[in-house]
């Protein structure tokens, strides 16, 4: 049985589908997950919605074109996640919609993670989108081809998709000023290193996480990227939702009980971009 560790270390964004259609089996499993709600729940109880679209040559059954830019090939339909447009909503959002990619990656389905280059209205038309709803994010969905064409390998390269930042740069031990050492929380190794493992958008990795010992917590600090909330809403903010699910699951998995909390430590930040989001009581 695949571990939710292995799966977390097994997804990767797939650009390149084949044209083989999607199984009957695997769509119901799909189905059957974002038909539950627990399943689309978060850490503070905000629901997401998520829709699944078929298509055919990029058009759905009610004859919409559904279009990503170009970007995506052979894809044979999405996941298409709706909530409202408030920050903690797209935490939450980044938290189940993550969970949602990897149960589609347990499956066998490629995934890829979409926020900027989609026509969300489109896609709003498709689905029907109320006044207080918005979609961040879709991921195209299909049978991964096995070589990814040379657009993919670029596109990795040039985002540096497969260059991780070091625990250095992101983990720290009381404060910002010193580094976390393993042997600080060593039960703990196992769900930071699969934090450091997550996507996000253009591969910015904008958690940084602070341990402290005496209180038993870890603080997400999400370490803005200036000047890049350009879309109307602000990406990063998913990004920590990601690194959140990726912790959770993973402590879940090796035995590590806590739960999420928000409450300001007061840790003094280095700049005026990084920003307390939440933290992981034990």
């Amino acid at each position: 049985m695949t571990t939710i560790i292995d799966t977390i270390k097994q997804r990767k964004s797939i650009r390149t589908f084949e044209t083989n259609k999607i199984s009957n089996e695997h769509l119901l499993q799909l189905q059957d997950y974002i038909d539950d709600e627990e399943n689309l729940v978060g850490p503070l109880g905000r629901k997401c919605r998520v829709e699944l679209i078929q298509i055919k040559n990029n058009v759905s059954d009610k004859g919409i074109k559904l279009g990503t830019y170009g970007f995506i090939k052979n894809h044979q339909g999405y996941l298409v996640g709706i909530i409202e447009n408030t920050k903690m909503d797209l935490v939450e959002f980044g938290y189940i919609f993550e969970k949602v990619i990897l149960f589609a990656t347990e499956i066998g389905i490629g995934t890829c993670w979409i926020g900027g280059t989609f026509n969300r209205n489109s896609f709003s038309k498709e689905i029907g989108v109320s006044d207080n709803e918005f979609i961040p994010c879709i991921t195209p969905i299909g049978y991964a081809k096995e070589k990814q064409r040379l657009f993919d390998k670029t596109l990795r390269y040039v985002t540096k998709a497969d260059n991780k930042k070091s625990w250095e740069e992101l983990f720290f031990y009381e404060d910002f000023e010193t580094p976390f050492l393993t042997q600080q929380a060593p039960e703990f190794e196992i769900p930071l290193e699969m934090v450091r493992l997550g996507p996000s958008a253009s591969n910015k990795q904008p958690w940084r996480i602070v341990f402290c010992k005496t209180t038993k917590q870890f603080h997400f600090y999400l370490n803005h990227t200036p000047n890049y909330n350009k879309l109307g809403f602000d990406m990063q903010l998913i990004d920590i939702g990601i690194a959140m699910s990726h912790f959770e699951l993973s402590c879940t998995e090796v035995g590590n009980q806590g739960q999420w909390n928000i409450a300001n430590p007061g840790v003094r930040v280095p700049n005026e971009h990084m920003e307390y989001i939440i933290s992981w009581v034990y």
